[in-house]
């Protein structure tokens, strides 16, 4: 655990409902820090998921001053509030079609977030504009709908010299189960410096034991999870990585 994990179960809390297809509505309420967020999130936009606010709890801790971010599914804009709070210049927020960037504009006009905000439907790294100073995400997984289901994940490292500035960072959030030996070396093959900014852990989410196929894969991963007590654990971990500057 690290130095966040008070904020984290409070969040939890705000977490212990949810179930299913994680897309019905709903009033999420935790503190980041000392930002304190109310969403509004609307049927058919995906709900905030422990990898969410285990992200948003490191973001709440960084200064994005000056900075002009992109992130790539900013869902309900959760991450964007505590990104605009930080310090961001500008924020860039992507999303597959227009539904969740509604939801998203409504949550930030709600908390006040006065930064210029460009909201763009856009399908994964495929964005126009740039180079950007920081690329922030939470990429699919679990859920990715892809038989490759690190397809977000190694495009995210692969393509993120397209996005972001040289000597710019990438901060995103995977779970143990998604394989962290992999990106960490995949992130120093294309030159990157690579910090862990935050680490915790957290019980399964419910519609993992609905997927056989999916837990036969995680347990072929060696030490993607951990056992407690009969249940079972993720690690959660937000990456740094910071591109070359050349």
């Amino acid at each position: 655990m690290n130095a966040n994990s008070d904020q984290r179960g409070v969040a939890d809390e705000a977490l212990t409902e949810r179930h299913g297809d994680n897309l019905y509505p709903l009033q999420f309420e935790a503190n980041f820090g000392e930002d304190e967020l109310v969403l509004d999130v609307p049927a058919g936009v995906w709900n905030p998921t422990p990898h969410g606010v285990h992200l948003g709890i490191v973001l709440a801790g960084l200064d994005f001053a000056g900075q002009h971010v992109l992130e790539l599914g900013t869902g309900c804009g959760l991450h964007a509030i505590l990104l605009a709070r930080h310090g961001a210049r500008r924020l860039t927020l992507t999303e597959i079609d227009d539904a969740p960037l509604a939801n998203a504009r409504h949550n930030l006009g709600k908390h006040g977030c006065d930064c210029p905000v460009d909201y763009v439907v856009a399908d994964w790294t495929h964005v126009p504009g740039g180079p950007y100073d920081t690329l922030v995400t939470n990429p699919p997984f679990a859920k990715s709908g892809k038989r490759y289901r690190r397809y977000f994940i190694d495009t995210l490292i692969l393509d993120a010299h397209k996005l972001v500035r040289p000597g710019g960072r990438l901060v995103f959030v995977q779970s143990g189960m998604a394989d962290v030996q992999r990106s960490i070396a995949l992130m120093g093959e294309n030159g990157m410096h690579v910090r862990i900014l935050g680490e915790t852990d957290g019980p399964f989410r419910d519609y993992y034991a609905e997927d056989e196929a999916y837990l036969l894969e995680m347990a072929s991963i060696p030490g993607a999870y951990d056992v407690r007590d009969g249940e079972r654990f993720e690690r959660l971990i937000v990456f740094e990585a910071t591109l070359p500057s050349d």
